[in-house]
């Protein structure tokens, strides 16, 4: 300080010699008119001005921020809920172990104390000589332009805690200001202890941890109460710069930052100089412990959580992450430890190490997410989810949605004969191919939706108008563009492509009778008071199709997986309807033969309960096999078996096209039998009559002859 009043008086004497001959033009020009309109009292009155707005304002700032509940925002963690009300797991970024006072060491409090605030217990929320030295700070860096000028220091623990709390990291007046004001709200509600406890329970220390109990833990492994007089003056110490005296990565650092603090316990008078310097003698001793937390046990999900209040809700990732609400989902707690499990284990990933998957599985009747994976390996906090985020080609799972459920709306039936051949579209003349580029003579519809034939989906969107394809893509939430109105479009190729969950939404239309539930993840949100944030009491639906044409649809996407293409991932014991996809394209090998491969593998699966959407692929697109069995299949077969168990396993309204033809021709033949069997009994009918009437014509005849010749005397 006493350099700081030097450099003051420097720059005193440097104006002085510099500016002393302005004195007397001054007295000459100016000076008549500032004494004569006494331009003095003015400027008194306009400080006195601003200060009074300053106040109103702070005030207000004061008494409209809630602050009653701030021990319980620190105290709680975001807690997640699932869809039957029981805890999931909790959020506990920026937030560690909460602690009471009596529970952490007073060796910490002390050292704390000695180099933050030596006047806490004194002062009511600031420091008057810590805001007048942070004034001197700022005017010196304005003069010698050594900083930008930012309003540091000067700050009391009450100050910090406020500022960590409520406002941001930002370094200027008006958050200074609202600082001061919220510090004198927060000394009117809370005791000097309390406040000291959350400030610590608060306060980062680096690698990751928050709050005095979890860095003890951290560092020496032991509870914020045990710690000793070195052990409390490190962590003290790393109050100042968390990262720039982190004992692991910065020891010596660290310990200069602690031997500094032994001696502000000494200048404080808590501490005589023989024990500091003998404290100062001994190593850093901090050690790198393992802080456990099972909290975030469902990380995918959780970060689909967070997103969808942050882009949905709008609320902010900090108040999420500290404030301690309570989110209520729709998450089915087993299904989602069972497809985690799954993704763990390789027999189930056909492609290889380094390949990527992703699932979502959503309650068909309301559009809840029941359980998502994002990706296979190594989990980032709020990094890519494949599931929610990536946009991929979706194949022929888009037939359905553009296809074959508009052309059922405008007449066209399961048994429409379609054709298989190769054929050009429109002016561009546009020309599918078929996997493997198989042709066959006209099909039926069902078993051009069970083989997923590309000719005769782009056929019948041509039929319908590619104009219907492309509103049905967009009324089913499908992310198209203009450039997607094509026929490319129809069988899968899109500009920017669609996510799981995108596709998964629109599948519910079939599943759920025609109307489509949006998906979502969060049914309500409550804070830390009880009060409701987010209650989405009746998510969104649309109506897609009719009854008729739901119905129809799900009785050919039946034959897919006993039929189709979907039969590698036809569960055991159970009905799904659903349709496969793929990126596919054809290559040649070195002996000249054509092989098919793909960049996606899709397998959509739906009950009237559930709806599931699995894709598997690499991100860079590189090239997977082109069957179901090597890429989705044994991943949507196992999570199948899995999910509809846990679900009412309520049935289908409609069977199979395939049971209904199998039926119709047992009906067939018996109707033939019948009638066989009715034409024999009018035949014999008809001969034994023909019998018992020739007896009785011979009868007679013999009669009439007898007669005859009686009386003619023969």
């Amino acid at each position: 300080m006493n350099n700081f009043l030097e450099r003051i008086k420097k720059i005193h004497n440097w104006f002085q010699e510099r500016f002393s001959h302005l004195n007397h033009r001054w007295d000459k020009t100016l000076g008549p008119v500032w004494y004569r309109f006494q331009i003095n009292r003015w400027i008194i009155v306009a400080f006195l001005s601003l200060f009074f707005v300053i106040s109103i304002m702070g005030t207000f700032e004061a008494k409209t921020t809630d602050v009653s509940n701030l021990k319980t925002r620190l105290k709680s963690t975001t807690e997640i809920y699932d869809a039957s009300g029981n805890k999931a797991g909790s959020l506990a970024g920026g937030k560690g172990t909460f602690v009471s006072y009596k529970s952490i060491s007073s060796n910490m409090t002390t050292a704390v104390l000695s180099t933050e605030d030596r006047n806490f217990y004194h002062e009511y929320g600031f420091s008057v000589t810590g805001l007048s030295r942070a004034a001197l700070k700022i005017i010196w860096h304005k003069i010698t332009f050594s900083s930008s000028g930012a309003l540091s220091g000067g700050s009391t623990i009450t100050q910090q805690l406020v500022k960590n709390a409520f406002l941001t990291q930002n370094q200027n007046i008006t958050r200074k200001i609202r600082e001061l004001f919220l510090a004198v709200q927060v000394e009117n509600v809370y005791s000097k202890n309390d406040i000291l406890a959350m400030y610590l329970n608060n306060a980062y220390f680096g690698e990751g941890v928050w709050g005095v109990q979890d860095a003890s833990q951290k560092y020496f492994g032991i509870n914020a109460s045990q710690l000793n007089e070195k052990q409390a003056a490190m962590l003290a110490g790393m109050l100042q710069s968390p990262n720039g005296y982190d004992p692991l990565e910065h020891p010596e650092a660290a310990k200069n930052r602690r031997d500094q603090v032994l001696q502000n316990m000494v200048n404080n008078k808590k501490m005589d100089q023989a024990t500091a310097t003998n404290l100062m003698q001994t190593s850093i001793g901090a050690d790198d412990y393992q802080v456990t937390s099972t909290n975030y046990e469902y990380p995918y999900y959780f970060d689909s959580v967070i997103d969808e209040a942050i882009n949905k809700y709008h609320l902010k990732e900090q108040d999420i992450m500290q404030n301690g609400y309570k989110i209520y989902t729709n998450m089915n707690q087993d299904d989602q430890t069972n497809l985690q499990n799954d993704y763990a284990n390789s027999y189930l990933n056909p492609i290889g190490v380094g390949s990527q998957a992703a699932t979502v599985v959503l309650n068909a009747q309301t559009g809840g997410v029941r359980a998502v994976i994002g990706g296979r390996g190594a989990h980032e906090f709020r990094g890519f989810n494949r599931a929610t985020q990536m946009k991929r080609q979706p194949g022929s799972t888009i037939k359905p949605i553009v296809d074959y459920a508009p052309a059922l709306s405008r007449g066209y039936s399961y048994d429409s004969m379609l054709p298989n051949h190769e054929m050009t579209f429109g002016t561009n003349k546009y020309s599918p191919h078929n996997a493997s580029n198989i042709t066959t003579e006209d099909v039926p519809m069902y078993e051009a939706l069970e083989k997923s034939y590309n000719i005769p989906a782009v056929w019948l969107s041509e039929k319908i108008g590619i104009d219907t394809s492309y509103k049905a893509g967009i009324k089913a939430g499908l992310p198209l563009t203009k450039d997607d109105k094509n026929y490319a479009m129809t069988i899968g190729g899109m500009s920017k492509g669609v996510s799981p969950l995108q596709l998964a939404q629109a599948y519910t239309s079939f599943a759920n009778g025609g109307t489509m539930s949006d998906a979502h993840f969060i049914t309500k949100i409550e804070d830390a008071s009880g009060r409701v944030l987010v209650n989405t009491v009746k998510p969104k639906k649309t109506r897609l199709w009719s009854t008729k044409v739901t119905n129809e649809m799900t009785s050919m996407l039946m034959g897919v997986y006993t039929n189709g293409t979907g039969v590698a991932a036809d569960p055991s014991g159970y009905q799904v309807a659903g349709k496969t996809g793929t990126t596919e394209f054809s290559s040649k090998t070195d002996s000249d033969n054509t092989t098919s491969e793909a960049t996606d593998s899709w397998a959509v699966a739906y009950t009237p309960d559930i709806v599931n959407v699995t894709w598997t692929g690499n991100d860079n697109g590189s090239v997977i096999p082109s069957s179901l069995d090597q890429t989705a299949g044994p991943l949507m077969k196992r999570s199948l078996e899995q999910i509809i168990p846990n679900t009412a396993q309520t049935s289908f309204k409609v069977k199979s096209i395939r049971t209904q033809i199998a039926n119709d021709s047992l009906n067939f033949n018996g109707t033939n039998s019948q009638i066989s069997d009715n034409i024999s009994g009018i035949t014999g009918n008809i001969t034994s009559g023909l019998k018992e009437t020739g007896s009785t014509i011979k009868k007679g005849a013999e009669t009439v002859w007898n007669g005859l010749r009686n009386n003619l005397g023969f």
